[in-house]
């Protein structure tokens, strides 16, 4: 039995609100964002820091797609309702413990990218002011079963 069974409307992680927040979250970043052409532009006589992968010699001018923003953002998206299910599948409390603050930190990761999202304009100020509340909400949500859970745990006996 995994964590959360003691209460017997909990028996999935699908059953946790937290959860549902958080993946209805990771999918509307993802459905926002999906598609973000994220271009940049390499000055004339310019080389880039890696060069092609392709013929391992440096791209010189032209236009190169760069991946970074729009997959960071969507795998922290993912990464912290993950974290919530794979705990909650553990066999113990203490390791459900542990994923929740993966999954803490995961939203605190996401967070910081939608702030830099709305600084460099591909988040709409609308759209971020939201998933900067919901995000919010959902740490406090997570930190409050984090605190639930280690209740569960039992601390052997001090000497």
């Amino acid at each position: 039995m995994g964590p959360g069974r003691q209460n017997t409307r909990v028996s999935s992680f699908e059953d946790l609100e937290v959860w549902k927040r958080a993946a209805k979250l990771s999918a509307e970043i993802y459905r926002e964002l999906q598609n973000l052409t994220d271009w940049g532009r390499i000055p004339s006589g310019g080389a880039t820091m890696f060069g092609s992968f392709l013929t391992g010699k440096p791209r010189r001018e032209g236009r190169v797609l760069q991946y970074g923003f729009r997959d960071q953002i969507t795998r922290s998206g993912l990464s912290f309702p993950s974290n919530i299910a794979e705990g909650f599948e553990r066999k113990s409390h203490k390791e459900f413990a542990v994923f929740l603050n993966y999954a803490r930190g995961s939203c605190g990761e996401l967070r910081t990218q939608v702030h830099i999202g709305r600084e460099i304009g591909y988040i709409s100020a609308e759209a971020g002011r939201a998933w900067l509340a919901e995000t919010k909400e959902i740490s406090a949500m997570i930190t409050a079963l984090i605190k639930t859970t280690r209740g569960f745990i039992k601390e052997p006996p001090k000497p």
